[in-house]
């Protein structure tokens, strides 16, 4: 398929840029793009969460009342989950949440949400472009100029640009990335993609260069 470019004052330039079948129209795996954003998600997680249990929990293990005869459940220790104040029971523990995934079922992940943005006419392409100094309204004036302020936007680079990166990290909504860091759920989670154009060849290379 083939793409108008534009500049970043939103006027067609006149060159069109071809994305890939390979890339941008494959058969989509909804499973593979299930578990490659189960594994983004994981692995953001600290898993630092943590609780006393019993055997952490200072209070007395005097015998509180007698064992019979009193109407009620025996109790041996004030730490019992049962009583307020006392060890939490099956506790949540530190725990590593990350897992493993081949790098096959991670590259058909990202190329089937692709093929998503593509089929939903969700991608435009922007001629290469500078920014002298991070300044955010610079960064806002391309949005409106492409009409995509109201959207949810992730912009792809074809290499870090610390300007275009700090112009954009106060802009709400909007994401900055790179082809070679490109993931699934960025891609799904993005209403629309910008693909800078240097950065489809970089793409190409990234996931077709096997």
């Amino acid at each position: 398929m083939e793409i108008t470019i534009v500049d970043i004052t939103g006027k067609e330039t006149g060159k069109k840029v071809k994305l890939s079948e390979k890339i941008f129209s494959i058969e989509p795996n909804d499973h593979a793009i299930y578990l490659d954003v189960k594994q983004f998600l994981a692995n953001r997680r600290q898993g630092t969460h943590k609780s006393k249990e019993r055997a952490e929990i200072a209070r007395t293990t005097k015998k509180l009342k007698r064992q019979k005869g009193t109407g009620g459940a025996r109790a041996g220790s004030m730490k019992s989950p049962l009583f307020v104040g006392g060890g939490r029971a099956f506790g949540p523990r530190p725990r590593d949440y990350s897992f493993k995934l081949n790098k096959k079922l991670k590259h058909l992940a990202c190329l089937s949400a692709l093929t998503y943005k593509a089929k939903d006419k969700s991608i435009t392409v922007v001629e290469n472009f500078n920014m002298a100094d991070p300044k955010t309204k610079g960064y806002t004036d391309i949005m409106k100029n492409l009409k995509l302020s109201d959207k949810k936007v992730l912009m792809v680079l074809p290499q870090h640009d610390s300007n275009i990166f700090l112009s954009s990290r106060n802009v709400q909504r909007n994401k900055v990335t790179t082809a070679a860091e490109l993931n699934t759920y960025d891609v799904l989670n993005a209403q629309t993609i910008v693909f800078v154009e240097g950065s489809v060849p970089v793409l190409e290379n990234r996931f077709l260069a096997q």
